[in-house]
């Protein structure tokens, strides 16, 4: 590639759109604006004109600019023409295509879960289907970015699929559709007086649907305390989070405001409508994966006093961002402000590790107090007002996970059952023949530990070390170890059978619903509710 007057042309407009930007700096600052744009402009110019083999000039600049952006915050990212769409599924909850998640399983793209109602759904596709071609292309060698970008197109047109359902080969005509993910994926009572409400994602409509959910739980039932499920809710939509905090909180209380580099620029949100109830008792479940939005509603409640905050520290995300068309049908995301709570603080992380805040002390954390005076701490997320240890996954439960083998199980598992019973009467019984079903397909649990008796394994073999023999004796003990492990855990994975095999006949919403029997956070929740002196103490009411 030579650079031509195009090329010089496109670059001095972007030295005069970078001079026009900076009017407001010093001259020294324009200066090295100016500067460093043209030595990157020469950079890029020298290596397509001169490296020895040939370059594509479009994935070398994008190279460029990700590590730019990659040397500020994880959240500041350039959104290529491709990505726009993957951005509009995290910001708008929707997007145009058949609506069906998923995966690579034994490097052969599956079906795991086709959404309520969606094309997929109405063309007959179940989870355990592996995708063989769509549209006569072959997906063999197919990531699911490369499907993604066939699959999604505009509304009304049609895409085939051939897929392979248990050895039998068919192909299903699919209607591509506007596909809406719900954030509200399920509402109900988990108790005689308790209503429960799970956000999955601050996406448009997020305020209405709880809204929503709420006033048919006490239209229809005498509901005397409320759960608001944020775990594992990575945020979204300020706009929503404020819209939340207002179903809850007085019209005309400032919930948050943001701060950015040009002071003219903060902005201060209060709640603008009438709320919708603020007296019933409030739990807000967080983790460690509650993030961004989660955290503004959550420290809103707790700054305010209006709610009792369960679970583990949030992520610590107190950072906002903006898109910025860059041409092209290209956006940039930048962090422009830090958003601060009623109490003053800012929950953002100070400091970052692989993408991920580091765990900030107490001791090293500013005190703020809430509405009712009660310390609260700022950076590194909200802490919650009754802490709860996290539950950590045995070495074997993830392997199941990771190995997928609890998937393919109820693949089988559901083969020629029309319906289970409804969320709630559902039991899961054969135990005994899911583990036939791992021995049948030699499941052994991969640990560090057994990748480094293998190593030694190897070497004693190579090396005809009389240890030999008591490497092997230790391999197969270990897997005896896990095969145990499998026993003593087999409460935790019938729960995760149970969410599997109710997903498949209920959706998300019976996803959810089918978690919350055995979800031991839920039940602290349900007590702290019910005992009026404990959640009045801990909010010093």
């Amino acid at each position: 590639m030579k650079f031509n007057r195009k090329s010089r042309l496109v670059t001095v407009l972007l030295a005069l759109v970078v001079g026009m930007s900076a009017i407001g700096y010093n001259n020294d600052r324009l200066y090295e604006i100016a500067k460093n744009i043209e030595i990157f402009v020469n950079v890029y110019k020298e290596l397509n004109a001169n490296y020895v083999d040939d370059i594509d000039p479009n994935q070398l600049m994008r190279t460029g600019i990700d590590a730019m952006v990659g040397s500020l915050d994880p959240y500041t990212n350039f959104i290529s023409e491709s990505q726009v769409a993957s951005y509009r599924i995290n910001t708008e909850g929707k997007y145009d295509g058949i609506g069906a998640v998923t995966k690579l399983i034994d490097d052969k793209i599956t079906i795991v879960e086709p959404m309520e109602g969606s094309p997929a759904d109405e063309a007959g596709l179940k989870a355990g289907d592996v995708v063989l071609e769509v549209d006569g292309q072959p997906t063999k060698g197919k990531t699911i970015k490369d499907l993604n970008t066939i699959v999604r197109g505009i509304p009304g047109t049609d895409v085939t699929f051939k897929v392979d359902r248990d050895g039998v080969v068919s192909s299903k005509v699919l209607t591509r559709g506007s596909i809406n993910i719900k954030n509200v994926p399920y509402y109900g009572m988990i108790d005689d007086e308790i209503g429960y409400v799970s956000l999955t994602t601050f996406t448009q409509k997020a305020s209405q649907n709880i809204a929503r959910a709420i006033k048919e739980l006490k239209r229809e039932n005498e509901v005397k305390g409320l759960v608001l499920d944020l775990r594992y809710n990575g945020g979204g939509l300020l706009g929503e989070a404020v819209r939340i905090c207002n179903l809850f909180v007085p019209q005309g209380v400032e919930v948050v405001s943001t701060k950015c580099k040009v002071k003219e620029r903060d902005q201060h949100f209060k709640t603008t409508g009438s709320p919708l109830d603020l007296e019933i008792p409030l739990v807000v479940m967080i983790n460690n994966r509650s993030a961004s939005a989660s955290e503004i509603v959550s420290g809103v409640i707790q700054d305010l006093d209006r709610g009792v905050i369960m679970g583990q520290r949030s992520f610590g995300k107190g950072l906002v961002q903006n898109t910025r068309d860059v041409g092209y049908n290209n956006r940039i995301k930048v962090t422009t402000s830090k958003y601060y709570i009623p109490s003053g603080r800012c929950i953002q992380g100070m400091e970052y590790e692989d993408g991920s805040p580091v765990d900030i002390p107490d001791s090293e954390r500013s005190t703020f107090y809430t509405k009712n005076k009660r310390p609260v701490l700022d950076g590194g997320g909200v802490t919650p007002d009754v802490k709860l240890e996290e539950q950590k996954m045995p070495i074997v439960v993830k392997a199941l996970q990771d190995d997928h083998m609890i998937f393919k199980y109820v693949n089988q598992w559901v083969v020629n059952k029309d319906s289970i019973e409804a969320i709630g009467e559902f039991e899961f019984k054969d135990f005994e023949g899911f583990k036939s079903f791992l021995d049948k397909n030699n499941f052994v649990a991969d640990s560090k530990i057994q990748e480094l008796i293998g190593e030694a394994e190897a070497v004693a073999s190579e090396e005809e070390l009389t240890i030999l023999s008591d490497i092997t004796a230790l391999k197969s003990k270990l897997e005896m170890q896990f095969k145990s492990d499998i026993t003593t855990n087999k409460e935790l994975i019938i729960d995760q059978i149970e969410s599997e095999i109710a997903t498949r006949y209920y959706y998300q919403t019976g996803k959810v619903k089918q978690k919350l029997d055995n979800d031991s956070e839920i039940i602290e929740a349900i007590s702290l509710l019910k005992d009026t002196d404990r959640y009045n103490k801990i909010l010093k009411k």
